[in-house]
């Protein structure tokens, strides 16, 4: 009977103890250093995202704009949305940032600023569109110097934004062209000879990016619909393939960089499978643009084209560069990346015809 009591116990405290871990608060720095320190910094001064730790920024957006743009992300620029942190996680993250300054969170104020929208138009194209974009488009690059200078501290954040539109209250975004934000490029407007009234119509203007911003993200949406990998038969042997690709890599006015069994590395040398092959080859002109939109794509370039022949079947594979900004979620990268899969499309069509 004792060793029954005791078994028992023993069982109430392994249940205890699992639930006091499974619904202990979770730690915010943990948190922020996995999931935002690579954009943010560790210490929140920065790098690919924006300085989150400024006293300028920090005392001048509220807990509930923090929040909903860990939830919302900013489609199509550099920060994903974090749908799948549950809001303990979440909140914890806002408090973790939030220690940063000494000073309490400002309250959310959901007042709607009242203005002239054409004439903000007029005044933002002015006074704002330097740094903020065409039509609230945002800064270009990622803030990654790649070897280069960067031509701001930070990269503008795109205003014409849904993820930005649907967390920051009319009251801030005033606040901010109002009073700026020291340690940024951003000044105040105010001193620079906008009038409260100029203010509150540039307001009303960004306010009115709301639709083209929902138009970019169903565009951004599309993409989801798009395969990871393009593949095409070919009707040729392994080494006519082989061949045919070189050729229309060579047509094309890419260089081939070399040829290459694709378990190379992996196992072996001499155990690879010869019916595996990977030609890497490259437009120098080409990828030194495309880094310079988004250094990250080095991790997919040079371009790749692997060709397997498996039961008798021949077929060349490669990345569909279209998912390349999903995965980066850099709307200023869509266009290479069209491009560069028109080139693979080509590529392919013209090796197995």
């Amino acid at each position: 009977m004792p060793k029954l009591i005791r078994m028992k116990n023993i069982v109430v405290f392994f249940v205890l103890a699992f639930s006091v871990n499974a619904y202990a608060a979770p730690h915010g720095d943990e948190l922020y250093a996995t999931y935002c320190s690579s954009c943010h910094g560790v210490d929140g001064k920065g790098g690919v995202g924006v300085p989150i730790a400024l006293p300028s920024f920090l005392n001048s957006v509220s807990d509930t704009y923090l929040s909903k743009t860990i939830r919302s992300g900013r489609p199509g620029r550099i920060m994903p949305s974090f749908e799948t942190l549950s809001d303990a996680q979440v909140s914890a993250i806002v408090s973790h940032v939030r220690s940063w300054s000494d000073k309490p969170a400002p309250e959310e104020n959901s007042m709607v600023i009242k203005g002239d929208a054409e004439h903000g138009a007029q005044i933002y194209e002015k006074f704002c569109s330097q740094c903020h974009g065409d039509k609230g488009s945002g800064g270009k690059g990622t803030g990654v110097t790649f070897s280069r200078k960067r031509e701001l501290p930070i990269i503008a954040p795109a205003l014409s934004n849904v993820g930005f539109l649907m967390s920051a209250s009319d009251v801030m975004i005033r606040d901010t062209i109002t009073f700026g934000r020291e340690g940024t490029p951003m000044t105040s407007m105010l001193v620079a000879g906008l009038s409260e009234k100029d203010i509150d119509d540039v307001v009303a203007y960004i306010r009115s990016l709301e639709k083209p911003a929902a138009e970019l993200q169903k565009s951004l949406n599309g993409v989801h619909d798009e395969p990871f990998a393009i593949i095409v038969d070919s009707p040729y042997g392994l080494d006519e393939t082989i061949e045919n690709l070189k050729q229309a890599i060579t047509d094309q006015n890419f260089t081939l960089i070399r040829t290459d069994y694709l378990e190379h590395g992996l196992v072996d040398e001499g155990k690879e499978n010869k019916k595996q092959v990977v030609l890497h080859f490259c437009n120098f002109g080409f990828l030194f643009e495309a880094l310079t939109i988004d250094p990250r794509i080095g991790m997919f370039l040079p371009c790749r084209v692997t060709v397997i022949e498996k039961d008798g079947k021949v077929q060349l594979t490669t990345i569909n560069p279209k998912r390349l900004s999903l995965l980066f979620n850099n709307h200023e990268l869509d266009e290479s990346c069209n491009e560069m899969y028109e080139l693979y499309s080509t590529l392919l069509e013209d090796a197995t015809l």
